[in-house]
């Protein structure tokens, strides 16, 4: 290495130009020898050719072409182990030549002091080294076929790195080490066998509009007490992590502190699209990790990971991933199409994730499990075939709000000895709503579940959690399962609409429940095991066997020996089943409403009507009967008083008008014009579809184009049958029970959504088209469900398409309609909002959020029957209730 010469600066304005050249007067004939004829500020100018040379830079001198094309200039190292260029004298400018080293594992050019900006050049055949406390520029430069590295920043001078180009190492692409201030803007770095960029020691990096591609190792490689700031970068097709961080200081213990990404993509990555271990600290804002072969986002050893308002897509392993005892936080985040789990949190790991998705992935979307500690707030989860949260072993789960829909097995599943507080999550169709298995603490409050193919919330055996104000409709069996020996605590809980019994508390169990409201039940409202024992106390047992088929409201097998306190028994045939051997215990207890009552009688009290009709016979479609005296008159005023639908009663008056004027002419003896009259109903579930296709078909009977105008409502399983030779002859039966009314198909699209030669939807929309032709003036067929799905569906069948040429859009209702629907509902049911409560319920539910899975009307009702009900267990708390206190509803009615 040379010793830097101290140079005394030239006083005159303008440099001296040094010229270079194999031939000709008045030129040196090496580029050495005009350096060492130069002084500080000189120009050295160099004609086009090939110079063998060892340059040693010890002043201030520009290095740059004379003339000819770009990088017409090669100079090649004239010695092995020797660099090209060596620079010891700061303000050292290299621009436009190309410089060749002889040993690709050496620097070819080397900076050991002062400072060195290369601008324009061509670097081969060695990498470009800063060592020591050199400074190091290079603009527009290009460095290829090096080993170890092409550009190593070993130095604490500054380094700043502009529109350079690497390519072709048998190393890692850019190392920057030591204390290296570094900057690099629009860097691109591809096809090296090593990492893209490597940071360590106590470097400083700033990376802005990076490329990286095809590294055989990680994009980007921090480690130590190393920092990064990327913005706009982008890593792809990498061997192994997109970005890896190990052992990193913390963000916050220097002045931009750990690895901050800022709007970076990482796309198809070798494994992780980001992991930290040991002490690293990496905060992801504005990302995008997409097509990794491993987890997204991983998080191990003492490593932190925060991400903010990204996207994690497609992973091959987990989205997010978090072990030992890592720390990993997500805000805004959306985790999707993961082929494992969601969001996998083990060892002693803690994860927080707010205001997030996790959807679609392969396994359960979140799986917790050893000892992590995960808490979910606001979150959407779901569509996975697996459960939307699972929670095992010691973990320790908390959920506040959000929403779990479209799960294979349970929304929630809690086991072993896991510890769970959920509250107001709302779980919506899954093969099963809240699992609760395990010996832990477990919690449920303020939790509603929808629509669960089996079981709403299950309490396992010998298991004791804790329900409080849950909310279950709609379950395939039964709302709520005790299993055996459990002891659950249930306070203020509803379940309603359940196919099976409302709850069944299985053999040996002792629940203590208090304040439960169970509704409108297939079966038994309750069923209570052999040898199960429990108190119920202040409960509601209401519309037990709602298909109308005998089922008592409360069932007591053999042994069985509740405790029933202050109960009613409502508007069901039977109230009270007991087998041989039970041992009920009833204390002030009755039945109002109740045929064959076994308990105390008091005045009946019928619940409110609800929509749908009896069961037909031979097929399960719900018939709804017009009533005979209807009018137009006063059917285009009913559809007039309904909330909201503006766009609706417009488009169906246009219908009334188009329908009276076929009927004119058809009285008058002339043909009927060539006029479809089923309907599109295109909307999200709770907008009214189903009432205004009731009304509908009363228009149509008022104007004298359908017989009776009766609705018949269907849906997929009505129709498709189970077996070769079934789905034609049920779907037969189906539309002879709608002949001279309306036949409503619910979720249409249904018929057409499953794939494989066992699937019998398509038979049932060929039998459909053809009886429509067969019997176009007997039948409206109306065909209901979400816009895009219908959308597909009617484009999926030509037949669909040229029968169904008129879709009536049904817009999500506004907060005005949605208070409007509450109010008459409370008119109906001769209750009254107070001016406080109207504009409480609007707070409420303008706050609500109204995504894909909002019910609408539909949950205007549920809230309405909600406050009915906190209305009653607060006035009930009166020492003396007056009229109008029972017909008010306040805002401290509302949930």
């Amino acid at each position: 290495m040379t010793t830097p010469r101290t140079t005394t600066p030239r006083t005159t304005a303008a440099p001296t130009v040094h010229r270079v050249a194999p031939r000709g007067r008045g030129a040196h004939r090496t580029i050495a020898a005009a350096v060492r004829a130069a002084a500080d500020g000189d120009e050295i100018r160099i004609a086009p050719g090939e110079y063998v040379e060892l340059l040693v830079l010890d002043r201030a001198v520009r290095l740059l072409p004379d003339d000819g094309p770009e990088h017409a200039v090669r100079v090649l190292a004239a010695a092995p182990g020797r660099p090209v260029l060596e620079v010891t004298a700061s303000g050292v400018r290299v621009d436009g030549l190309a410089l060749t080293g002889q040993d690709p594992a050496l620097p070819a050019v080397l900076a050991v002091a002062g400072g060195l900006a290369l601008t324009g050049c061509a670097v081969s055949g060695g990498r470009v080294e800063a060592a020591g406390e050199a400074a190091l520029t290079m603009a527009d430069c290009r460095v290829v076929r090096a080993e170890l590295a092409a550009v190593h920043a070993n130095t604490s001078g500054a380094v700043r790195l502009t529109r350079v180009l690497v390519e072709d190492v048998d190393g890692t692409g850019v190392v920057v080490g030591s204390a290296a201030d570094t900057r690099a803007e629009e860097l691109t770095v591809r096809r090296v066998t090593g990492s893209g960029i490597r940071v360590r020691g106590r470097a400083r990096a700033e990376l802005r509009g990076c490329r990286i591609s095809g590294p055989g190792r990680s994009g980007l490689l921090v480690e130590d007490d190393a920092t990064v700031a990327a913005v706009d970068c982008r890593v792809a097709e990498t061997g192994a992590e997109g970005v890896r961080v190990l052992g990193s200081s913390p963000r916050g213990t220097q002045e931009d502190g750990g690895v901050v990404l800022t709007g970076c993509e990482l796309l198809r990555t070798g494994t992780d699209g980001v992991a930290v271990s040991g002490s690293g600290d990496v905060l992801l804002v504005d990302c995008r990790v997409r097509d990794g072969a491993g987890p997204g986002v991983g998080a191990e050893d003492e490593g932190r990971a925060e991400l903010v308002d990204c996207q994690v897509e497609r992973t091959h392993g987990s989205g997010l991933v978090a072990r030992g005892n890592a720390r990993l936080a997500a805000r805004g985040t959306s985790v999707s199409g993961s082929r494992a789990n969601g969001l996998l949190a083990g060892g002693r790991s803690r994860v927080s994730v707010a205001a997030g998705d996790v959807t679609s992935s392969t396994f359960s979307a979140v799986h917790a499990c050893d000892d992590a500690q995960v808490t979910l707030t606001a979150c959407r989860i779901g569509a996975t075939p697996e459960h939307g949260i699972r929670a095992t072993d010691r973990a320790e789960l908390t959920v506040e709000g959000g929403r779990v829909a479209d799960c294979g097995l349970a929304g929630v599943r809690i086991d072993t000895a896991a510890h769970a507080r959920v509250r107001s999550l709302s779980v919506v169709r899954g093969q099963s709503g809240i699992t609760a298995e395990s010996t832990g603490t477990v919690v449920l409050e303020e939790c509603d579940v929808t629509d669960a193919e089996r079981a709403g919330i299950s309490c396992g055996t010998g298991t004791a959690p804790v329900l409080r104000d849950c909310r279950v409709s709609g379950s395939g069996t039964a709302g709520l399962v005790i299993g055996e020996r459990a002891t659950p605590s249930v306070e203020g809980c509803t379940v309603r609409d359940a196919s099976g019994s409302g709850v069944v508390v299985g053999p040996g169990a002792e629940p203590r429940i208090t304040a439960l409201t169970v509704a409108r039940t297939g079966k038994n409202s309750v069923f209570v095991g052999e040898r199960a024992r429990g108190t119920f106390e202040e409960c509601v047992f209401a519309g037990a066997g709602g298909d109308g088929t005998a089922f008592a409201a409360v069932h007591v097998s053999a042994g069985g020996a509740p405790v029933l306190r202050g109960c009613v028994v409502r508007d069901t045939a039977e109230d009270v089943a007991l087998e041989k051997g039970a041992r009920p215990v009833f204390d002030d207890c009755v039945s109002r409403g109740v045929k064959n009552a076994a308990l105390p009688t008091g005045p009946q009290s019928a619940l409110p009507a609800t929509a749908g009709g009896d069961t037909a016979a031979g097929t399960s479609a719900r018939e709804t009967e017009a009533p005979a005296e209807d009018t137009l008159e006063d059917l285009l005023a009913e559809l007039d008083g309904l909330a909201g639908l503006a766009r609706v009663k417009h488009d169906v008056s246009s219908l009334v008008k188009l329908m009276r004027t076929v009927r004119r002419r058809e009285d008058m003896g002339l043909a009927p014009p060539p006029l479809s009259r089923h309907l599109v109903f295109a909307g999200n579930p709770g907008t009214g579809k189903t009432t205004v296709a009731r009304l509908y078909g009363r228009i149509l009977a008022a104007v004298g184009l359908l017989e009776r105008g009766h609705l018949v409502e269907a849906d997929r399983s009505a129709l498709v049958g189970e077996y070769v030779g079934h789905t034609g002859p049920k779907t037969q039966r189906v539309f002879e029970q709608a002949r001279g009314g309306v036949l409503f198909i619910d979720e249409a699209y249904a018929l057409s959504a499953y794939a494989g030669t066992n699937d019998f939807g398509q038979e049932a929309i060929a039998t459909l088209v053809k009886l429509m032709e067969d019997h176009r003036d007997d039948v409206v067929v109306i065909v209901a469900g979400y816009p895009k799905e219908m959308e597909v569906f009617v484009r999926s069948n030509p037949g669909l398409a040229s029968r169904f040429t008129r879709t009536l859009l049904f817009e999500d209702y506004g907060t005005a309609e949605l208070v409007e629907i509450v109010e008459h509902q409370a008119a109906q049911h001769q209750y009254e909002l107070t001016g406080p409560g109207r504009e409480a319920l609007a707070a409420h539910f303008a706050a609500l959020v109204k995504d894909r899975g909002f019910g609408n009307g539909r949950a205007a009702r549920q809230l309405f029957q909600a406050m009915t009900e906190r209305q009653a267990y607060r006035v009930a708390e009166l020492p003396e209730a007056t009229a109008a206190d029972l017909m008010t509803l306040r805002p401290e009615d509302l949930p």
